[in-house]
Formats: structure tokens, C-alpha cells, sequence
């Protein structure tokens, strides 16, 4: 049994059962993919992918165990590597951080270039997606931290450090009649047209709760996965933006007006997902503090221990 039939088998399975596109991602050919799973499943005795011609189309019951085992094996052999880097190249080595576009375009800029400074030779690495997408990489090894506002607290292998508490602004062109009114509210906005965050973003949930606890309909005519869009989306008028305040940016959204909206929504917390499974480097205990001061290394490590 080596490592590689075990990587092999996994990113197959990562890949919905692609072998063309698990040899895509590991550089190599789908028949060295097929022919090393096969060789495992010669050695283990066992049929762990069914297949139909040359395609494989489900996973057998001894195969989900297998499985199972092989992505534990997977990051021990990852965290055995991570130990020995940590004595063997103290300064060098790489972070991966998996999150969202509103914390990676608002947030994280001023503390990537504060982790920089301190690690030079820290390769950084940014995986964008969903909530889900993101807490997925940091469970299956492929990322080191989430960072994410909505659904960490669902994946129950990941410890959450809450970070920060933030809230939501509603965005309009300059000269709206929103921005003549004293006392903004949920009545009112539900009468415009809305362009916000697609369900699974940035505390939509809270958005949705709010409006329905009031008995109200939001007109949500657009939804976006990033601020950067609903914000392009409002200039062309059409409709009123509601997002996080981190990302309006007066200098920046100079065509656009921004309306504090805090008093109309319950506030969110962004969290960092971490995984007991996985061995934490220095630097990225100090990069969580930077990130969040609060959160010290013996902070995270009592959290990490806890059950």
C-alpha cells in the first residue's frame, strides 16, 4: 500500500468520481489513476469504486470506510511533514487560507500585508468560495483556517473562534430618497427593489430573519456572492444594495451612498474554522492573532483540546 494509490483514490472521490478530472488535478493520467486504485483494491481484497465500462459510478460499503481511513492517513503523512518543517525550516513553508470574497477583498489585506512583513519566505495561498466550499477545504486537509461568516458552526470537525462582530449598511446612488429619511426601516426598504448576498453569504440568513420577524417580503431582485457586484449592480440602478459595512468604502464607492442599517439587523460574527485533525505551524497561530488579537496561540491551543 502506498501513499500516492491513497491520494490517488481520494481525489477521485473529491473529484464526484472523475478520474479524468482527479488526473487533471494531480498531474498525471487517468490510466495511472485507474491502475493504482485497482492495485490497492487488489492488495486490500476488496472492491472500493464500481464500475461501468471505464467510468466509475458509486462507492461500495467497504470503499466509504476505506475512505474514509485513507483521508486520515492522508493528513497524518501532512501533519508528519508540517512537524519537520516546523524545526527543519522555522522561517519558510506555506499557509492556506480558505474564506470568502468580502473578507478576502475587506478584511484580510491589512493583516496579509502585517503577516508578510514577519514571514517573507510564507508561501500564501487564498482559496475563495462558498462557506461550505471553504469549511469542506480545511476539514479534507487542503486548507489550513476558514474564515467565513455563515456555516463553520455545521461542520462539527472544525473548533470556531469567533473573531469579530460586524453589520450591514444599505448602499444607493447619490440623490435616493432613502437618504432624505431620518429613521430608515424594514417597511420602507421592502418597498425598493433589493440586490444583497446570495443565501449561503455573508449573514443573508440574518437579512431573512429580520424581515420575516417584522411580517414583511423583501423584493430581492438580484443576489451576488461578492459586495464588489450587488455594489456595480445598485450604480446602474437597479436596485438598493444591502451589505456588510466593511465593504463601503467612501473613497473607493465614490458614486454611491451608504445608510447605516445596524439598528434593523442582529449582528454577525466571522469565525476561523480550524480542524483538530490538523497540525498548526507557528506562524499560523501568529497569523489568527493578527487576524484577530484576542485569539493568542494558548488561546486556540485550550481550544483545540476542548471538547
Amino acid at each position: 500500500m502506498k501513499l500516492q494509490q491513497l491520494r490517488y483514490l481520494c481525489e477521485t472521490v473529491n473529484q464526484n468520481l472523475s478520474l479524468s478530472k482527479a488526473a487533471e488535478k494531480l498531474h498525471t493520467s487517468q490510466p495511472a489513476i485507474s491502475k493504482q486504485i485497482q492495485l490497492l483494491e487488489d492488495e486490500l481484497g476488496v472492491t472500493i469504486l464500481v464500475r461501468n465500462g471505464k467510468r466509475v459510478i458509486q462507492v461500495t460499503p467497504p470503499g466509504k470506510i476505506i475512505i474514509k481511513i485513507a483521508k486520515r492517513m492522508l493528513r497524518d503523512a501532512d501533519n508528519l511533514a508540517k512537524v519537520a518543517g516546523e524545526f527543519t525550516n522555522e522561517a519558510g513553508g506555506t499557509l492556506t487560507i480558505a474564506t470568502t470574497h468580502t473578507q478576502a477583498r475587506y478584511v484580510l489585506p491589512s493583516v496579509i500585508k502585517q503577516f508578510t512583513l514577519r514571514y517573507p519566505k510564507v508561501k500564501l495561498i487564498l482559496r475563495q468560495g462558498s462557506p461550505i466550499q471553504i469549511s469542506e477545504l480545511v476539514t479534507s486537509g487542503e486548507a489550513d483556517i476558514a474564515i467565513a461568516t455563515e456555516a463553520i458552526e455545521h461542520f462539527h470537525e472544525l473548533v470556531m473562534l469567533p473573531c469579530y462582530q460586524w453589520n450591514r449598511c444599505v448602499v444607493v446612488p447619490p440623490k435616493h430618497p432613502l437618504l432624505k429619511l431620518k429613521n430608515l426601516t424594514l417597511a420602507v426598504i421592502s418597498q425598493y427593489p433589493i440586490i444583497t448576498y446570495d443565501f449561503a453569504f455573508t449573514g443573508r440568513s440574518k437579512i431573512n430573519q429580520a424581515f420575516e420577524n417584522a411580517g414583511l417580503t423583501p423584493n430581492v431582485v438580484l443576489t451576488a456572492i461578492d459586495s464588489d457586484i450587488i455594489k456595480t449592480y445598485v450604480e446602474l440602478k437597479l436596485g438598493i444594495g444591502i451589505l456588510a459595512k466593511m465593504a463601503f468604502d467612501p473613497m473607493r464607492d465614490k458614486h454611491l451612498r451608504s445608510i447605516d442599517a445596524s439598528h434593523l439587523f442582529e449582528p454577525s460574527t466571522t469565525r476561523i474554522g480550524i480542524s483538530r485533525n490538523n497540525y498548526l505551524r507557528g506562524y499560523i497561530f501568529d497569523f489568527i492573532e493578527m487576524f484577530s488579537p484576542h485569539l493568542n496561540q494558548a488561546t486556540v491551543k485550550e481550544k483545540l483540546v476542548e471538547k
